[in-house]
């Protein structure tokens, strides 16, 4: 796990902005920093090291192929290395790591044959001498991110946004991102807040040779996912997953530092947890964060499942005051606005692990694949059915009942009856974020007019909710969770892996019918099943939680003034913001008449990120 960054098309102080580009992401690899340059080429790659597998100066980057032809500067951690040297009998290794094995499969074999060897998440950087042509990979689920930009003549890249806006000045905000994240609380590739700045998509390659225009390509697609016979035996389908995920878990506990595990106590770490213990021959370490805060607390849970499966584990009760501290500056730790409020407590969570460990594994994924979110339990529970309207004013009420947050998206599928509006009428429930109807208001005509739709693949033999898990695959786990999770463990140089998202367990999931994921109200019946070999009942049964803070009420309390600062101090039509809605939310909230927490949280990351956000024109180094 590393950062990555380059310029190529570029020959004024090459070394010197390759230097301060690859500085930018000193946070990301601390173990060591190099540039590999070649001014007649006009090609310049930056890498910052967090050494994981073999330690020696034999895994250092970037490298240069056996052959002499092939640069690699890599972001990642491929498991499938030694069947990759295995595949390259009687090659002289210089070392053990994983990106040797990668760079050797390119040169021997090319990247097509290279790429579908490779299991892991990575995001890299290809220069070929010969062709005198850069090539941009980015893993197929989005696990590890790649930024870009082409102006003029000239392309850069990078993990993260600073180090291209440490070199270049920064664009105009782009209208069509911004109505994006006021919509969703993210902004979805390939698009950035900035104009001219793209994400290169998840199972996509860039190349680009000089003087010519930037060629994108897909090498993975989801759909081929949906390739096999689906399963519908309950024992077979548990196999079926069973063998995956065991053998994503193994790969990913190769490493020659210090690992462990995040666990919530959920079903997903715990089973990922369980997993880990089966494989080890000594306790797993495991991490969590407790807090005083009633409902938010999961450590109890994770006390739990730790002690039954034997692992050391460690606690951190975070009080307000260290959630509070970790609140202000979240823009600079994303570069973009980023409303997921989770980040927080997972930021919390990757400083608390990186003292004991560089590597962990999490569950992440696991809602996704097996349909374990509640917006998937509602929709099943809506899907095909025409409710009375009575029936649906009493579930509305119901609904409108639940824990804050959850209310607002729950109330809005209460109102859904027939078939004819399922899918896309409830893409509002894809994320905690609701659309238009929600922020809407927010934004200026211009911006929302650019505001990109939302569709749900329309893939033959899916089911409806199958279409939700395939939405959320390329848009909400890459966008939100991927992207908070890496930007909060990265920020202390933690590297975590996530073995639900082995695309070899995401093809075996979209084989299970549905009925093995989500039937009757019961989410994730294959992975439960899994658990119920492994734990007690009583050591599970409990309601699903998300990893949440409490931000209705510190918003009405801690938080008031900081809120109060930046919506009273922040340039909203500078932004293409309309401020009105803003403030009066921000009074309804701040009085007690209303819970407008998720709309103002994003709206306070946005101001956030704008307060710390380099001025259009004038950033950079100019060196």
């Amino acid at each position: 796990m590393c950062g990555i960054a380059g310029l190529f098309g570029s020959s004024s102080a090459l070394a010197e902005r390759t230097a301060v580009m690859g500085a930018a992401l000193a946070h990301r690899g601390p173990d060591a920093a190099a540039e590999w340059v070649d001014a007649q080429a006009g090609i310049g790659l930056a890498h910052r090291r967090l050494a994981i597998q073999d330690l020696s100066p034999a895994g250092a980057q970037p490298m240069v192929s056996a052959c002499g032809r092939w640069v690699l500067c890599y972001n990642g951690e491929i498991y499938s290395g030694a069947a990759m040297r295995a595949a390259l009998p009687g090659h002289p290794w210089r070392g053990h790591s994983d990106t040797e094995a990668l760079l050797e499969t390119i040169a021997a074999r090319g990247l097509e044959a290279a790429l579908t060897a490779s299991i892991g998440m990575f995001a890299f950087a290809l220069w070929d001498r010969e062709a005198r042509e850069l090539t941009l990979v980015r893993d197929r689920l989005g696990i590890k991110p790649l930024y870009w930009q082409v102006e003029g003549e000239t392309l850069r890249f990078g993990s993260e946004l600073k180090a291209i806006l440490a070199v270049a000045p920064a664009p105009e905000t782009d209208p069509a991102a911004l109505a994006d994240y006021l919509r969703l609380g993210y902004i979805r590739a390939p698009r950035s807040i900035y104009q001219g700045i793209g994400k290169l998509e998840p199972g996509c390659l860039l190349r680009l040779r000089a003087g010519e225009a930037p060629r994108i390509a897909r090498w993975w697609r989801l759909e081929t996912a949906l390739s096999g016979p689906r399963v519908t035996d309950p024992e077979q389908g548990c196999a079926l997953i069973e063998t995956a995920l065991a053998e994503a878990v193994r790969g990913r506990m190769i490493s020659d530092v210090p690992f462990g595990a995040f666990l919530s106590g959920g079903i997903d770490s715990t089973l990922i947890t369980a997993l880990m213990q089966e494989a080890s021959p000594d306790p797993v370490h495991s991490f969590s964060i407790g807090s005083p805060e009633r409902g938010y607390d999961e450590a109890g849970h994770a006390r739990a499942v730790a002690a039954h499966l034997g692992t050391c584990h460690t606690e951190l009760e975070v009080d307000e005051a260290a959630c509070l501290a970790a609140v202000p500056g979240l823009g600079a730790v994303y570069d973009e606005p980023f409303g997921d409020s989770s980040s927080v407590p997972t930021r919390l969570l990757s400083q608390l692990t990186r003292v004991h460990v560089t590597v962990a594994l999490s569950g992440d994924g696991g809602d996704e694949l097996f349909a374990g979110y509640n917006r998937h339990r509602w929709y099943a529970a809506l899907e095909g059915t025409r409710w009375p309207r009575p029936v649906r004013r009493a579930a509305g009420t119901a609904l409108r009942a639940l824990p804050p947050g959850l209310a607002d998206r729950a109330g809005r599928a209460a109102g859904l009856g027939g078939a004819a509006r399922r899918l896309h009428k409830l893409a509002g429930l894809l994320t905690a974020e609701g659309m238009e109807a929600a922020y809407g208001a927010m934004v200026t005509q211009w911006a929302r007019d650019d505001a990109p739709d939302l569709p749900a693949p329309d893939w033959p033999g899916l089911s409806a909710v199958e279409r939700m898990q395939a939405l959320d695959l390329q848009t909400y786990l890459p966008d939100d969770i991927l992207t908070k999770v890496d930007r909060a463990s990265m920020a202390h140089a933690l590297e975590v892996r996530v073995p639900f998202l082995d695309h070899r367990v995401v093809e075996a999931a979209f084989r299970l019918a549905p009925p093995l994921k989500l039937a009757g109200g019961r989410t994730k019946r294959v992975l439960r099943a899994m658990l119920d070999e492994r734990l007690p009942s009583q050591v599970m049964e409990r309601p699903k939680q998300g990893f949440a803070i409490p931000i209705e009420r510190w918003l009405r309390g801690a938080l008031s003034d900081w809120a109060g600062d930046l919506i009273s101090g922040t340039d909203w039509p500078g932004l293409g913001v309309d401020a009105a809605p803003i403030r009066a939310a921000w009074e309804a909230h701040r009085r007690g008449r209303a819970d407008h927490a998720d709309r103002l949280w994003t709206a306070l990351m946005l101001a956030d990120w704008a307060a710390r956000a380099p001025a259009p024109e004038t950033s950079g180094t100019g060196v």
